[in-house]
């Protein structure tokens, strides 16, 4: 598959790493965007998970709920402008309060919008509002959620919607807690309630994440193993130059990538990568590994993040809501942030203006 300019742009406006880089993951995945986001976590190129989304399109999110269930969608606009207008905004709530009712029916699910649109009417309704308000308006997704409790959160005004849903004792207390707990999501997006929701597939292919990635920052790896690779760096790979600052520096091994050269870091780098298996089978390296998987799921998994609002600062979700109620369990989520995932178009009206003129 041809490798182009825009999905070399995409690719960086979603990991934030360099073209070249980009370029290359793209390549050795064929093209697969998702694959070469994970070839670019592994090499530790890319940036955290929680940017690696661009927000560039605009729209809101707009929320339903009746008889234990609820829909949020999201309606995008071309402009923030449109977005804040009433007309649009009301067309929006129109779109939720049909998803739900659809769903309550036992319609089409948040998979299928266009079925969607066209069972309820909304497809020759989104024309005649297009037309209207003189933007492009794309009805983008909608998802559900049912359970004892449902709660929804807005936040920014529509930029980000929020569904929980729960099993529990109906009460003020258990509803004022799961408002929190949407609170959390809206705040922190994480991609699963509990631990047990990853397949073994996704965790191996975690664990696989973090041990290519330290293998490409040998600095990021246990001292022992580190020191061997730098001894056999200095006795084989580096140049006379690099040796000195290693001697000059090696006491403040924090600050000692920051004076070799990108020749020297390269080819411990590849030492690193070479010795792949006998660092795999280090138990030292297996701890360390453990642990940053481990805190990988505390950033993933809802009820392992810490509490936003804990006083103690440690307290967990699930930790909180088990002081509220321990029979208290959220049993879905869904949180939808406008735009994410969408690249929106840079304009050049300079650019524009001068192929008018030409033209």
């Amino acid at each position: 598959m041809a490798i182009t300019s825009a999905m070399v742009k995409e690719l960086r406006d979603k990991t934030g790493a360099g073209m070249m880089d980009c370029k290359k993951a793209l390549n050795e995945v064929a093209g697969d965007m998702k694959a070469a986001i994970e070839v670019l976590q592994k090499k530790g190129v890319a940036k955290a998970a929680k940017k690696a989304s661009r927000i560039a399109a605009e729209g809101i999110t707009k929320v339903a709920v009746k008889k234990g269930e609820a829909c949020v969608v999201e309606v995008n606009s071309e402009t923030d402008f449109v977005a804040k207008n009433e007309i649009f905004r009301d067309f929006v709530q129109e779109v939720a309060d049909k998803a739900l009712e659809s769903s309550l029916q036992g319609g089409v699910n948040g998979e299928d919008v266009e079925q969607f649109m066209e069972e309820t009417g909304l497809k020759e309704e989104l024309i005649d509002k297009t037309a209207t308000i003189g933007e492009k308006l794309s009805v983008r997704r909608f998802a559900k959620v049912k359970g004892d409790h449902v709660v929804c959160y807005i936040h920014g005004g529509g930029r980000i919607g929020v569904l929980v849903a729960a099993s529990g004792e109906r009460n003020d207390a258990n509803k004022e807690a799961l408002n929190n707990v949407a609170m959390q999501i809206a705040a922190m997006n994480p991609e699963y309630i509990q631990q047990s929701d990853l397949s073994d597939e996704e965790k191996a292919k975690q664990e696989e994440i973090v041990k290519e990635s330290a293998l490409n920052d040998p600095f990021s790896l246990p001292k022992p193993i580190l020191m061997e690779l730098l001894d056999k760096a200095v006795a084989e790979k580096w140049s006379e130059e690099d040796k000195a600052i290693f001697e000059e520096k090696k006491s403040k091994m924090n600050f000692l990538p920051n004076f070799l050269s990108d020749e020297a870091k390269e080819s411990l780098k590849q030492l690193s990568l070479d010795a792949k298996d006998k660092i795999y089978g280090n138990k030292i390296f297996t701890g360390l590994v453990n642990g940053r998987v481990n805190k990988r799921y505390k950033e993933m998994c809802l009820y392992d993040q810490v509490y936003v609002r804990a006083e103690d600062g440690k307290q967990t979700v699930a930790q909180y809501l088990k002081s509220v109620d321990e029979n208290l369990v959220i049993t879905d989520m869904v949180r939808f942030e406008v735009g994410e995932g969408i690249e929106k178009k840079e304009e050049d009206f300079a650019a524009e203006v001068a192929a008018q003129m030409n033209a």
